[in-house]
């Protein structure tokens, strides 16, 4: 008989109070429905996940392709929405969400948000954002960046557990309804590259193929891949040795098409997506990559527009390696030595002498780095000024160009995507013209003797264009990204990055710190103190007084690894992220701004 006092029973942990989630709303309307109007209340019973996007952006892209697995594996209880919330101008058009849905294979209900209402209703503050609401309509957690794919699908079968025993769980087909296919030669296309031959070789993304085109660019004379070769291709090179580079992005890969003889073989990537930590250099198929975008020969390697990490790789083939060339993975329009200059998402890439043209287009820039390994800026000015501006290049405006390429004379032809336009900047000159509008998404383009072939992605074709002796003169338009500035007082600024480990996992401290922060702003001078890197994700600002206005640039990381003793080798996970904060000084505003990395709204028993 055990005489001792029963150990007392512990408390519950405290319960915060449940917060209903606000209905959805935008003037865009739905997509993937079937024309039908969703609303929370036809959402009732089953788990929902708010995917909030914009097209726009590497990161969302990768958490479409982190919940594709999830979406499969729990239809019956699980409704993903994507919340479609525009940074550019061009993504608050109707038909280029429509566009992006079908070309990004969006298999669930898209909500096109284009004043942000919804966004604002959930108090988002970066792409991508994740929330999940459970099927009683409540908000459970809420996660910005990527990596949190694991964190969800943990979170998803608590939640189908506990409403099944409750009742509230309602099983059984989602609202989606998927489009009807449209045939066409093409399918979104990415780049264009002209064969020794004559013909054209295009990466057709959506359809994940090469296709080779007659010299008309529009018979097809074969097509290669379609059968898991590749996933939504985008650059091509010419190697030496005849061979062409692909950056096959979403397989995160370069591989190697021989027009010869047809083989494909894998150069460089192993199939997993970089993250912070992995290696940045080392045998070509053993060193991970992130979303490359395009492939250009110069300098007697192959560079390659790492979109996903915001940096330049490059591949050196004699000796069958990769490693960073330029960029520190901070986003951000940064110039300088290689080792220490700042991209956004770099997309297109023209070798040129002396010079490997860039096409950055989170910043809406064409770039420049030299042999000497210096990174210059030519046209642009950051994450958050854009439009269709001609002039000098100082004062230019673009919007998320996707291509270079480089003209008979020295200057270099934008595919300047979101302004649907071909414009031309002329290094002797320094000015900025437009050489064709009513171009729908040009994604690049290749010169044809002394014509230029454009990839118009959104028609589904290439477009042969006369170069002009004389530029099209268009109105002036400038444009600020519409996200609402937040009111931040001068003086001490008090940062906080919210994370909160998964369920079942705690930080992994194994090797160091497992958290950073990295804080910069436009201008520098916003911030008196306080920038920098560091492992606290907690840190004190001062913010200028005199500096009415900017942008403060917060990167976040924290790694996690499942908690549990008995298994010697635990599955860890990056969760990261990178925020773009416009902020207002004014004499009342916040004193503290709090960022969610991960957390959860509820905490649950």
């Amino acid at each position: 008989m055990n005489d001792a006092a029963p150990a007392p029973t512990p408390a519950p942990a405290p319960r915060r109070a449940r917060v209903r989630a606000p209905e959805l709303i935008g003037k865009g309307g739905w997509l993937n429905t079937g024309g039908k109007e969703l609303t929370l209340a036809d959402l009732r019973g089953r788990i929902t996940i708010l995917d909030f996007w914009t097209f726009c952006c590497i990161n969302c892209l990768h958490v479409l392709d982190e919940l594709r697995e999830l979406e499969e594996k729990h239809r019956d209880t699980v409704v993903i929405v994507g919340v479609h919330s525009p940074k550019f101008v061009h993504e608050a058009e109707h038909r280029a969400v429509v566009d992006a849905v079908e070309r990004y294979q969006v298999h669930h209900p898209v909500l096109d948000d284009p004043e942000l209402a919804t966004w604002k209703q959930y108090a988002v503050r970066a792409w991508p954002t994740l929330v999940v609401i459970d099927p009683e309509g409540y908000v459970v957690a809420q996660h910005a960046g990527e990596g949190h794919a694991h964190a969800i699908e943990r979170l998803v079968a608590e939640l189908e557990a506990e409403h099944e025993a409750k009742g509230t769980l309602r099983r059984g087909d989602g609202p989606y309804v998927a489009p009807e296919p449209v045939a066409t030669d093409l399918r979104f296309p990415g780049k264009v590259l002209r064969l020794p031959s004559g013909n054209f070789l295009v990466s057709d993304s959506t359809r994940h193929q090469l296709v080779e085109l007659a010299a008309d660019g529009e018979s097809v004379v074969r097509r290669i891949g379609g059968d898991g070769e590749f996933n939504e291709p985008q650059g091509l090179a010419l190697l030496p040795d005849g061979r062409v580079a692909v950056a096959d992005t979403v397989h995160h890969r370069i591989k190697a098409y021989d027009p010869a003889s047809g083989a494909i073989e894998e150069l460089a990537g192993t199939g997993g997506q970089w993250w912070q930590g992995s290696p940045t250099s080392g045998p070509a198929g053993e060193v991970a990559l992130s979303s490359p975008w395009d492939v250009a020969w110069w300098n007697d390697r192959l560079w390659i527009a790492m979109a996903g990490v915001h940096q330049l790789w490059t591949y050196d083939p004699a000796a069958g390696t990769v490693q960073v060339a330029a960029g520190t993975t901070n986003e951000g329009l940064v110039d300088g030595p290689a080792a220490e200059a700042w991209f956004a998402q770099p997309s297109g890439l023209a070798a040129a002498g002396d010079r490997l043209w860039i096409a950055d287009s989170e910043t809406s820039a064409v770039r420049w780095i030299g042999t000497d390994g210096v990174v210059h800026t030519a046209v642009g000015t950051g994450l958050f000024d854009f439009g269709h501006r001609d002039g000098e290049a100082g004062q230019a405006l673009l919007q998320h160009p996707l291509g270079v390429t480089v003209l008979p004379d020295g200057s270099v032809a934008i595919s300047d995507t979101y302004n649907h336009a071909l414009r031309r900047f002329d290094p002797a000159s320094g000015e900025v013209t437009t050489l064709a509008t009513d171009l729908r998404e040009p994604s690049g383009a290749v010169l044809d003797g002394d014509e230029i072939v454009v990839v118009e992605s959104a028609r589904h074709r290439l477009t042969r264009l006369r170069l002009p002796e004389e530029a099209v003169r268009v109105e002036a338009v400038a444009h600020r990204t519409q996200r609402a500035a937040t009111d931040v007082a001068p003086g001490v600024l008090r940062l906080d990055v919210v994370f909160q480990a998964p369920a079942g996992q705690k930080l992994d401290t194994r090797y160091g710190p497992s958290t950073r922060l990295l804080v910069s702003s436009t201008p520098p001078e916003l911030l008196r103190a306080g920038d920098g890197a560091g492992s606290d994700l907690s840190r004190e600002l001062e913010i200028d007084p005199g500096v009415s206005e900017g942008v403060l640039h917060v990167s976040a990381m924290a790694a996690s690894c499942d908690d549990d003793p008995a298994n010697e080798y635990p599955a860890c996970h990056v969760h990261q992220q990178d925020w773009g904060v416009p902020v207002r000084v004014t004499a009342d505003g916040a004193v503290r701004l709090p960022l969610v990395l991960a957390g959860m709204d509820e905490q649950r028993a």
